[in-house]
């Protein structure tokens, strides 16, 4: 069999499937394509040529180039196929997005044909995908006098590229189609048990609402009885796309109910319509920007109010709501673009004013965020080339600027990292920003996603202003199965190519490093002033101020270094009192949401703000276990505010951890991490002298609203339950329930518990080897009466527990332990009641690998609690995922239910867990 054959054998299998032929991505095969096409006779010719024009992947992929100069040949004459005439073969140059397609546009404008030359022109003015190289031949070309050069460089300088495009529709009729009752996971949009498909976009598609086939059959009817409408997906009663930043959720609802991108591009959709009632979580947001998508918060129900305006409550004390109008599915609505209004019928149901922003409204129009950000930047180059003043032709980047006002420790750092802004302007809370990003991540079941959009954005090489970028390989640690072993390897040699620091080494000189990427980013960033974008919604650095993004977001951090976004409002969260010496710091991050909620009477108001927590005196280690949690507080990000001393301390063990991938081999070429050593290090002399102190917020600052947290108030283990049962189905799995241990009564039966994920650190590790100790020593035998599963973060953490005699310990209670030269081909569908110590990385906390057997209510120190993330329902009873501290996960599966407290107490007597004490310093300058 030949390659074009092995080919044509996919296409059968796939339609076993139900899909259409993979789009061609490899040079190979396309080139045999080719030859088929110039072979008049061949049996083949017709689907060759289908193939060619309609089935293959843009950008810099293999194919694209293959297939840019062979169209390249048609232009010229040096080739001719009746089927695609030279003007044929421009327009689908055109739609190639970059790379490959802009180099052959450059040859043939810059080449001696005046009226090839004009004509490929003309095509050059429509495109924005051009980096240096591109942008320096039209430079060199106009600085030698070529009037082509100079007409294409005047049209960027107009940004004819954008102002040409058709203007957005001003009524946009949708119908509508309820996705789900409260909060809806990116789970349920793109399960993360499908991660492996993600790239293959048509098949990933399937998986649409966790494969329910119903659902997707529901609509397509939609869809066939108003083919003149657009279906918004809606999250009633809740907030659609929360948990993962996935823009593999975002591209499922853009393939079933957005518009093709290209004729000529296989099953990319962009422009999805989506919305809930309590908005659109900030990440998933972003990434519906990336595809020119609109993003409603409806606000159709309301907290209910009596007669003297107080908020009514039910039984259970929380605010009843009644609806404003209703969306149920089928309803017919209009958005109005011009008005910013939303409709039915005649009548005006709601301003929408903060989705279709001036900047939004671009997105629609270029057909994404990402034709804006390099439009402005080809428009600034082609100004600056021609020695003229950049024309006013976007919307003016909103700046806002209170006098007299101080700064958020979020609006110094956007202040810091500006570009573009209005020189010496101080910049406060709601003004749009390029920022220059320090630190990015990519993890690797969206690792595949952004090695795609850096491809389709011809992205060859990492931005030189990127300080350091990490390519993680933890969310596929647990088992490394074919899927796994298809997939990893050529992200990794794709990302360290691109200059990546990357978990495992495609040369195979070090180690294969599973370790969870939020640990790795936390380790990484060595400057507290510092901008982070990871691949993930819990990228939440404890130094700096970290952005969880989609994979394409991140795409485009790691190509051009920069991100753009408004400045973000602060809530300030202080703590006072003392805490008891039996509670971990868990316990803490858990009250603060549960006293913030009673606080301001149910209303989150962390969600879509920055988190600012004066933490004062936890080293980066422990106070990344707040930072974490922020996500499902629903924040957009968090900043942790400490004494120079502390940040010193966490600076220091930065540096340590990054020497120690450095001694693995870890470093590239260009010594990425022994810079990040030296640049801590000068961080940490400005400390030191007094020149630079740690980032403290101005006395003067405003924030949205203060939260003061009582420690006083926390006399017992606090869990997040997902409240499974709860008979508003709104207020299930919404991570807001909080709920003292003595609720449970110690006797709630806990099936399986779990010990693991980036909500840990090596401090969880000891007190869990203590425990067994003091178990033991109390019982006389540790028995687990539910299985323990322990997954480390890191190999780190692995190495200083063995020399600390800890690792030992845990050896001793294990059933199973990890090992790397037989890592599992398979997820383990069923557990005994024993302790398993599992490879460091995310193992149940994702769900696309290992899970809890179905029903299965699960005791864990992870971070989700999603419906089917940590564990699926089974036929006769629901899977509940509870969330809490190490100690009361390691007490539950030995007591194989939820502890009383004065268990609890004697099982964690003696044992140093997280001490914190409230800084006493005043942390503001």
């Amino acid at each position: 069999m030949n390659i074009y054959e092995d080919y044509i054998k996919e296409i059968e299998e796939r339609k076993d499937q139900g899909l259409n032929p993979k789009p061609i991505d490899g040079a190979e095969l396309l080139s045999a394509i080719i030859e088929q096409i110039k072979d008049l006779d061949n049996k083949y010719r017709e689907d060759s040529l289908n193939f060619f024009i309609y089935n293959v992947v843009p950008g810099t992929t293999s194919a694209a180039g293959v297939k840019a100069e062979f169209l390249k040949e048609i232009i010229l004459g040096e080739s001719v196929v009746k089927e695609i005439s030279p003007a044929f073969a421009l327009e689908l140059l055109s739609h190639m997005k970059g790379g490959p397609s802009i180099e052959v546009l450059l040859d043939v404008a810059l080449g001696n044909d005046a009226s090839k030359a004009k004509a490929a022109a003309e095509v050059l003015k429509s495109q924005v995908y051009l980096y240096e190289a591109d942008m320096y031949r039209l430079k060199d070309a106009y600085k030698n006098g070529s009037e082509i050069a100079k007409d294409i460089l005047e049209s960027y300088a107009k940004a004819e590229f954008f102002t040409k495009l058709p203007e957005i529709e001003e009524e946009i009729e949708i119908v509508t189609f309820i996705a789900g009752i409260g909060d809806i996971s990116t789970d349920l949009l793109s399960p993360g048990g499908d991660a492996h498909s993600r790239s293959d976009r048509e098949l990933h598609g399937q998986c649409i609402f966790e494969h329910n086939k119903e659902m997707q059959k529901n609509l397509l009817k939609l869809k066939e009885q108003h083919p003149d409408k657009r279906v918004m997906l809606i999250a009633e009663k809740g907030t659609m796309g929360v948990g993962s930043s996935r823009m593999s959720g975002v591209n499922n609802v853009a393939l079933w109910t957005g518009v093709q991108a290209s004729p000529y591009v296989p099953f990319i959709n962009i422009a999805p319509i989506i919305a809930g009632t309590n908005g659109i979580s900030p990440i998933f947001l972003t990434t519906v920007g990336v595809t020119g998508g609109i993003g409603i918060d409806l606000q159709n129900w309301v907290k209910k109010k009596d007669a003297d305006g107080n908020t009514v409550m039910d039984a259970d004390g929380e605010p009843v709501l009644e609806q404003k109008y209703s969306v149920e599915t089928g309803t017919v609505l209009t958005i109005n673009t011009k008005e910013k209004k939303l409709y039915k019928g005649n009548q005006e149901l709601m301003d929408i004013s903060a989705s279709l922003t001036p900047q939004k409204v671009e997105f629609i129009k270029a057909g994404g965020s990402y034709a804006i950000v390099f439009g402005k930047k080809l428009q600034t180059f082609a100004a600056k080339t021609l020695g003229i003043d950049i024309p006013q032709v976007y919307a003016p980047s909103k700046e806002i600027s209170i006098e007299g006002q101080g700064l958020t420790a979020v609006e110094k750092i956007f202040n810091k990292n500006a570009v573009g802004n209005t020189p010496g302007k101080v910049l406060h809370a709601g003004s749009d920003v390029r920022v220059e990003v320090n630190i990015v991540g990519s993890q690797d079941t969206t690792g595949l996603m952004t090695a795609q959009e850096l491809e389709s954005m011809a992205a060859k090489v990492i931005s030189p202003i990127v300080d350091g970028a990490y390519q993680s390989g933890c969310h596929t640690a647990s088992v490394w199965d074919s899927k796994s072993k298809a997939n990893i390897p050529k992200l990794m040699k794709f990302m360290n190519d691109f200059g990546l620091i990357t978990a495992r080494d495609p040369k195979g000189v070090y180690h294969s490093m599973t370790d969870v990427i939020h640990k790795v980013l936390n380790d990484i960033t060595i400057d507290d002033w510092a901008i982070i974008i990871g691949g993930d919604s819990h990228t939440r650095m404890s130094k700096g101020v970290a952005f969880g993004a989609d994979s394409g977001t991140v795409a485009l951090a790691l190509a051009t270094g920069e991100a753009t976004m408004p400045i973000p409002q602060s809530v300030k969260v202080t703590f006072k009192g003392n805490m008891k010496s039996y509670m971990d710091f868990r316990d803490v991050v858990h009250a603060t949401q549960q006293q913030m909620l009673k606080q301001f009477g149910g209303e989150n108001v962390f969600q879509g703000r920055v988190i600012e927590v004066h933490i004062g005196t936890l080293t980066a280690d422990q106070a990344f276990t707040f930072t974490d949690w922020t996500a499902e507080m629903k924040a957009k990000a968090s900043v942790c505010i400490s004494e120079d001393e502390t940040l010193i301390e966490s600076l220091e063990i930065a540096k340590s951890r990054i020497q120690i991938m450095i001694e693995k081999g870890m470093d590239n070429e260009k010594q990425v991490l022994q810079g990040l050593i030296d640049k801590a290090n000068k961080r940490i002399a400005e400390i030191r002298s007094g020149e630079k102190p740690a980032l403290t917020p101005d006395t003067n600052a405003k924030y949205f609203a203060e939260v003061v947290v009582d420690l006083d108030a926390i006399v017992e283990p606090m869990i997040a339950d997902p409240d499974v049962y709860n008979e508003d189905v709104s207020k299930r799995y919404t991570h807001d329930t909080i709920r003292p241990l003595s609720y449970y009564g110690g006797n709630k039966k806990v099936d399986l518990g779990f010990v693991g994920s980036c909500m840990v650190h090596k401090g969880d590790m000891k007190i869990l080897a203590q425990m067994l100790k003091n178990i033991e020593s109390q019982q006389g035998k540790v028995e687990f009466k539910a299985p323990l599963v322990v997954a480390p973060p890191t190999y780190n953490i692995v190495d200083e527990l063995k020399a600390e005699g800890d690792w030992e310990v845990l050896q001793k209670y294990s059933g199973f332990e990890f090992d790397d030269n037989d890592p599992k081909a398979a997820a383990r569908t069923k557990y005994e009641n024993m302790l398993y110590l599992e490879r460091p990385g995310c193992n149940l906390c994702m769900g696309n690998q290992e899970k809890a057997e179905p029903g299965d209510t699960v005791m864990a120190t992870s971070t989700r609690l999603f419906q089917g993330r940590v564990v699926k329902d089974s036929g006769d009873k629901k899977g509940e995922s509870l969330l809490s501290s190490t100690p009361v996960v390691v007490l539950s599966t030995i007591l194989g239910r939820t502890p009383n407290l004065s268990e609890y107490e004697a099982a964690v007597d003696g044992i140093n867990l997280t001490k914190f004490k409230p800084s006493s310093k005043l942390l503001v300058m």
